[in-house]
């Protein structure tokens, strides 16, 4: 890897400022000060330094993010901030959102830049289950509960695939509900209650996978993944 592009991803800045630095001698690799930025390392295998400073590259990077309202889950956009705006460590050019939660959707999303990972959670043939919580306009009953296990039916003619509708609380005017689905369809959710006659409030989603939300972390806060839930994550076998 060329030594500026190294830089650039570690963090010490635009390609343009790590030229600089590389350019002014704050640049080691392997005890040699080296002034050239288009020198190819290993960014493994060779001890890079920065003004004394050994850099740390990691190659994939996953972060859980707990995604507010009013963000688009895209790496650009030019009406809203995305999710990316929100990554300090967006120098990082390759970082993307893992699938997408509706603009005024908040809770649980993977950003990572391994484009492996990201198939294997989307693919439709892996079904990969989405729980999310919801408060509902309208009392959620349990013939609804028996409807999301049969396959509600949305736009006019696809039936989704069975869902786990539980009912947390209900009121004489709005429900507490979590939903599991193995699909992905726009504004799917929102579409199924409205199926049965109600609205969806509020939303948000709170495991994929085998990953589960930190409730520690406030809306737009994020942290990379511990090994145990990357290797989770990885696994084959799902959360039930």
């Amino acid at each position: 890897m060329r030594l500026d592009k190294l830089l650039a991803h570690c963090g010490f800045g635009t390609r343009k400022e790590v030229k600089t630095l590389i350019k002014n001698g704050y640049v080691k690799v392997n005890g040699e000060v080296i002034k050239k930025d288009k020198y190819h390392v290993d960014p493994v295998g060779d001890k890079v330094y920065v003004d004394d400073e050994q850099i740390h590259y990691q190659e994939f990077v996953y972060y859980m993010l707990n995604k507010p309202a009013g963000y688009v889950s895209a790496t650009e956009d030019n009406i809203y901030p995305t999710v990316i705006d929100l990554i300090e460590e967006n120098y990082r050019q390759d970082l993307f959102p893992v699938g997408r939660l509706d603009i005024d959707t908040e809770g649980l999303l993977l950003i990572t830049n391994d484009g492996v990972l990201a198939h294997q959670l989307l693919s439709p043939k892996k079904h990969c289950p989405k729980v999310y919580y919801a408060k509902i306009k309208g009392v959620v009953t349990n013939d609804d509960v028996q409807t999301f296990l049969s396959g509600v039916t949305i736009d006019d003619d696809y039936q989704c695939q069975s869902a786990h509708l539980k009912i947390l609380t209900t009121s004489d005017t709005e429900s507490e509900i979590e939903v599991e689905i193995y699909e992905g369809k726009f504004h799917q959710v929102k579409k199924m209650f409205k199926a049965v006659g109600k609205e969806v409030v509020y939303l948000k989603r709170i495991r994929m996978k085998n990953l589960t939300l930190d409730e520690s972390l406030q809306l737009g806060e994020y942290r990379q993944l511990t090994d145990e839930e990357l290797d989770r994550l990885k696994n084959e076998t799902v959360l039930q």
